[in-house]
């Protein structure tokens, strides 16, 4: 250290060896106290770490979900608790519905553990707790004029199975999902290009007339193609929403209604067909 001080002040110094003669003196510049330079590097050094965690935590929050974030883990929009979904296991060596080896698009885990599982504080209905189901049960869900033609069109697609779930929440809102598997994807498109035409679908209990959901903004799961209807005004004893997602050989349709309130929330409904769709993904 000694020796570079030295040096310094030799290069620095005005009467240092080949200096110009005549020169004018340049003062040195004074060095500011050690403790100045300490207490910078201090600050420098506090700085630093302080930065890399504020950028730590600053990636941590953004790539995590919302509700994943110690106070922001709210539900006031209306989305509901549903318990953390997984893919069903699926027999040895068969692949997944979308996958490079499965062509036709078939869905070869069983049925029922593709439902969407009830939220938390429902009420798990004893006809619709998850297993199968028959197609009278499912016609159950349209308009009494309309049965009719819908259970000759499933007669001649001859479903494989099919299976269906239904809750309702304390506030009053009822749930249903059925889910239909079909020997071919081209049985599930027949059957809902049977049941939805341009901007309409065959109505439901309770319902004289569907629209489509403008505020639906689509689940985007590759490969499958969802639709999603309300009932037009005025509304029966409930308002009724319908969704279908037709996911290769299956068909889902989910209903959700609430006895005489008019402003039941589009975000459980969305919330619901969204996650269901992804199970069939």
């Amino acid at each position: 250290m000694t020796g570079q001080t030295a040096e310094t002040s030799a290069t620095t110094s005005p009467d240092a060896v080949g200096a110009p003669a005549g020169a004018v003196p340049v003062p040195p510049v004074p060095k500011p106290p050690r403790r100045v330079l300490r207490a910078v590097a201090r600050w420098i050094v506090a700085a630093l770490v302080f930065g890399g965690l504020g950028a730590g935590t600053a990636f941590g929050i953004t790539s995590m979900e919302r509700t994943d974030v110690p106070g922001l883990a709210t539900r006031s929009d209306g989305r509901w608790d549903y318990p953390e979904l997984s893919l069903p296991a699926l027999p040895a060596g068969a692949p997944r519905p979308y996958s490079d080896g499965n062509v036709a698009e078939i869905h070869h885990a069983d049925l029922r553990s593709l439902l969407l599982p009830a939220p938390a504080g429902a009420t798990v209905d004893e006809k619709l707790d998850g297993g199968w189901v028959s197609t009278e049960q499912y016609l159950s869900e349209y308009a009494r004029s309309e049965r009719p033609a819908l259970g000759r069109l499933l007669d001649d697609s001859a479903p494989r199975h099919i299976a269906a779930r239904g809750w309702t929440m304390p506030d009053g809102t009822s749930t249903r999902i059925y889910l239909i598997r079909f020997n071919s994807t081209a049985f599930a498109q027949g059957l809902l290009d049977s049941i939805i035409v341009t901007g309409s679908a065959v109505p439901l209990v309770g319902t004289s007339e569907t629209v489509l959901d403008e505020e639906w903004a689509g689940s985007k799961v590759t490969g499958t193609s969802s639709y999603v209807y309300d009932e037009v005004k005025p509304y029966g004893e409930a308002r009724v929403r319908q969704g279908y997602v037709v996911a290769g050989d299956t068909l889902a349709l989910v209903v959700q209604s609430r006895k005489g309130r008019e402003d039941t929330r589009s975000v459980p409904f969305h919330q619901t067909l969204i996650l269901q769709n992804q199970l069939l993904g």
